[in-house]
């Protein structure tokens, strides 16, 4: 039976619209981690938790669990509340790929909710006049670069299937907080500060997030979002529904059409098309593991199985992570993998695939080139040549992918889980701003240059289509019971951000919060980049003296994870960001 949890709502908007942003924090994470800095324990429960990007959607996401709400109740929360007060990560002009264990069936489902090219796209997209790649942000700015979005869709898909609570009272903390104001976080004002002449070029979205002297706003500063309380009734009363018919879809429509320096060609019809897609998780056996995530438009279930398939060739536990060999191990299968990638993956429905690409011999074969003590050489890091049902020939695509993701895991009374990963692509998606939401830019994850050399890039624009992702939400299960659950934003360093990370758990034993916490060292392609200020700048010279290219950078990923253990939960997020872990 469905309930309500009205009296909730009041509680957290008791919460919410008094304190400031250090004192709504104060009770769920350490002053320090707020700016993601300061070291994390790892937090334990019985039950249930939420690891979340933000302090006051975890908390949100926690009290729907109390309520007796299930993952999927608490989903609708801690989204709703994220794309208020993450406006820049993801939101209900998104999309998202979820992964849920149900805890009855001992099944894995996955939910792709990737938003989908208009039936007017053509190949040529991203291409300008003179038949070659747009820059960047002259393809992301405005209508062209604007997907179909699947939030809301997922998030009834998910509710009806699987929830409990009444679907209108879930959406009553966002409102009740977008009419009485938030507080701007730290992370949220950072990148403010670098979108001065992008995201001030919409009036509607440069009157919400700048002040009348035309600065982006800084920390502390107090927005109400009536424009998204009025979008979040209509959802509620409406479902799904009131985003892809009716007024709201006539407005989405508008501002992407209208947007005279860059219009889009996203239509009514296609709104109104739009389905969430249940699919087979990609599951792949590692140690005692069997680690499972999202498989295609996804590319982040296949590469993190390539990369674990290639280093289960290899030791690493007895390396362990001071072993400079481990750190080689790592960045070759990557890349690699990362080679497969750019050259075979795609939405599935569109374009035939390798169906060997995690064939055990293929997987042995790629293994055998790292039997050596230096790097492969940029020559050597080519796609394979997997098993096929029916080959093709393929091209490299060329497609910027860009870190501005969330990510969060809740597990309920029931045992239930969601890993669900969401995004409108770059920070703050195509910096177009209707009812009250950011709507995405997510196009541009579709390779810029279609095609050449006789051959198609598998990843092109095609009508319909689903552009390939980096999101890679995991479950992992021994024995058939769940073992962990996590994700990260990051673009295409999501994949070598989990790869690591569950190598940290499974090889090198870490609790979630050390491999979470661990400094970052990844090389899907380019440079080996290792995180500036921490450790991992320590490697620079010994992998050089390998033959690496190593670049020192800041790697924002935003890690969060649940560990289930013969006592309960332990839980951790990542310190680079604002997110935290809370449960009971």
């Amino acid at each position: 039976m469905r309930r309500g949890f009205h009296a909730i709502a009041l509680i957290l908007l008791g919460g919410f619209a008094g304190p400031s942003y250090a004192q709504q924090s104060s009770d769920l994470i350490a002053p320090e981690a707020a700016t993601g800095t300061g070291e994390r324990s790892v937090v334990t429960a019985e039950t249930r938790m939420v690891a979340a990007a933000n302090p006051i959607a975890a908390e949100a996401g926690l009290q729907v669990l109390r309520a007796g709400g299930t993952a999927a109740d608490a989903m609708v929360v801690v989204q709703t509340l994220l794309g208020l007060v993450e406006p820049q990560s993801s939101g209900l002009g998104g999309g998202a790929f979820a992964l849920w264990y149900n805890a009855e069936t001992g099944e894995i489902t996955t939910f792709d909710a990737r938003e989908t090219a208009p039936t007017a796209a053509s190949a040529d997209l991203f291409l300008g006049a003179d038949g070659e790649p747009l820059a960047f942000f002259d393809a992301v700015i405005g209508g062209r670069s604007v997907g179909v979005p699947g939030v809301p869709r997922l998030m009834e898909t998910m509710h009806e299937r699987f929830g409990r609570l009444e679907w209108a009272a879930l959406f009553e903390p966002a409102i009740a907080l977008a009419e009485a104001g938030f507080e701007v976080s730290p992370r949220l004002a950072g990148l403010l500060a670098n979108e001065i002449g992008r995201l001030d070029r919409q009036s509607v979205a440069r009157n919400y997030f700048f002040d009348a002297e035309g600065a982006p706003l800084t920390v502390g500063a107090r927005r109400a979002n009536p424009d998204y309380a009025a979008t979040l009734r209509l959802l509620a009363e409406q479902g799904a529904d009131a985003l892809h018919e009716g007024a709201l879809a006539e407005a989405i429509v508008t501002t992407v059409q209208g947007f005279a320096e860059n219009p889009g060609v996203l239509s009514l019809d296609d709104l109104a098309d739009y389905r969430v897609i249940e699919r087979e998780p990609v599951c792949v056996a590692y140690r005692a593991h069997e680690v499972c995530g999202m498989g295609p438009p996804s590319s982040g279930g296949l590469t993190v199985g390539q990369i674990l398939s290639i280093a289960s060739h290899f030791d690493l536990g007895t390396l362990g992570p001071d072993d400079p060999m481990s750190w080689r191990i790592l960045a070759d299968a990557t890349r690699l993998a990362f080679a497969d990638r750019g050259r075979y993956m795609a939405d599935a429905d569109f374009v035939d695939m390798p169906a060997g690409l995690l064939d055990a011999d293929y997987m042995a074969a790629r293994a055998r080139l790292l039997d050596r003590s230096d790097a492969l050489s940029t020559e050597d890091v080519t796609a394979g040549e997997p098993p096929w049902d029916r080959a093709e020939l393929r091209l490299d695509g060329l497609e910027p992918e860009l870190p501005a993701t969330t990510h969060f895991v809740i597990v309920d009374d029931f045992g239930n889980i969601a890993s669900v990963t969401l995004t409108i692509e770059s920070a703050f998606g195509s910096r177009l701003m209707v009812g009250g939401f950011l709507l995405n830019n997510q196009l541009t994850d579709f390779s810029f240059r279609p095609q050449g050399e006789g051959a198609a890039v598998a990843n092109r624009v095609e009508p319909g289509k689903r552009p390939r992702s980096s999101m890679a939400p995991t479950i992992v299960l021994t024995d058939g019971a769940p073992a962990y659950a996590l994700g990260s934003p990051g673009g295409a360093t999501i994949i070598p951000f989990l790869a690591q990370t569950l190598v940290a758990l499974i090889d090198w034993e870490m609790d979630i919060q050390a491999a979470i916490s661990m400094p970052r060292m990844v090389h899907p392609f380019g440079d080996y980049v290792l995180e500036v200020g921490t450790p991992a700048e320590e490697w620079a010279e010994e992998l050089e003296a390998m033959g690496y290219s190593v670049a020192v950078r800041e790697l924002t990923s935003g890690l969060q994870g649940i560990a289930f253990t013969g006592t309960g939960l332990k839980g951790g997020a990542d310190p680079r960001r604002e997110g935290i872990a809370v449960g009971d």
